[in-house]
């Protein structure tokens, strides 16, 4: 059996557009990936990122979006549906080729695989079939145009804590957010307002883009650090502080941040903090000593995540 693979070069503003149009058209998988080099030749290295530096928000100014048909599918409906929802002004955007079981299986599912965290939780990418079992709560995240993917130690400890917790009617802030991965899987968990921060527009575009695929835009609300008190006082509306706070950076930032994360949360409300080394727990643990009796340590490849309850009272 053969597939036909459909390639449409596009801007990222348009991806979206494009990967809606072919999953309209009965697309068995799509993805998003960067654009391939002038002559055809594949993106650098480089350039295909799904799992960066922390600290580092890539996004391509161009992509290819890529959908797979069963091979009977009828190339000119896809391509007029190309052509009126994104108006193509030339063919050459939009390229086909056949490929063989033996390569898709290669090409496709070695590279994109669904990941699961703790028990229910799972990535899945956009188009991709993955049989996550009953009740799953599944993240739409393409690994091709996202960073924080969850493939990175310190996400996946985020991820498994998310997955244990009961969020349902809950405020959460995912600081640091990044693609959005920590504050989408908390909406789809029932939080019911979610505050995603980061100091890059380019992670709040990521972020807002994938709380929108995923169907959680209403309830994920994004912003820039200076914006986050007016509008954390605008979504507390009296409340004395958020349930949960979230935050996958650096050992730096989290320690300087100790005030604003600590002080964001009421009392009993949930800090989860990581992105910091084993090496580097007890040093951020004693930046958060004030407000938190106890926080405890998970550790994975080197790297750790805190996590406890604020106190009641603050210590003096």
């Amino acid at each position: 059996m053969a597939w036909l693979e459909v390639s449409i070069r596009t801007s990222r503003d348009l991806a979206e557009q494009v990967s809606a149009t072919l999953e309209s058209h009965d697309a068995l998988a799509v993805t998003t990936q960067a654009a391939s080099e002038p002559g055809g030749a594949p993106p650098p290295p480089e350039k295909e990122i799904f799992e960066p530096e922390l600290g580092t928000t890539p996004l391509w100014s161009e992509v290819e979006v890529r959908g797979l048909f069963d091979e009977s599918v009828q190339r000119g409906a896809v391509i007029e549906a190309l052509q009126e929802s994104v108006a193509f002004s030339t063919p050459e955007q939009i390229q086909w080729r056949r490929i063989e079981d033996q390569a898709w299986e290669r090409a496709w599912l070695d590279r994109f695989e669904p990941m699961q965290f703790g028990k229910r939780l799972w990535i899945v990418p956009r188009g991709m079939r993955a049989e996550t079992g009953r009740n799953a709560t599944v993240i739409r995240l393409d690994p091709g145009l996202a960073f924080g993917t969850g493939a990175h130690a310190t996400t996946a400890l985020c991820l498994e804590w998310i997955d244990a917790a009961k969020l349902k009617g809950k405020f959460v802030v995912d600081y640091g957010c990044g693609s959005g991965v920590l504050a989408i899987a908390a909406a789809l968990k029932g939080a019911r307002r979610v505050i995603a921060v980061d100091n890059d527009p380019q992670a709040l575009e990521a972020c807002d883009m994938n709380a929108r695929a995923n169907h959680v835009h209403g309830q994920v609300v994004s912003c820039l650090p200076e914006h986050y008190p007016a509008l954390l006082s605008d979504t507390l509306r009296g409340l004395d502080g958020v349930d949960v706070m979230l935050a996958n950076i650096l050992a730096r930032p989290l320690k300087q941040l100790a005030p604003t994360l600590g002080g964001s949360l009421r009392p009993g409300g949930q800090l989860v903090l990581s992105g910091l080394l084993d090496s580097q727990a007890d040093s951020v643990r004693r930046a958060y000593l004030r407000d938190f009796g106890k926080l405890a340590a998970t550790r994975r490849d080197g790297w750790a995540r805190l996590d406890g309850s604020k106190r009641k009272r603050p210590r003096d």
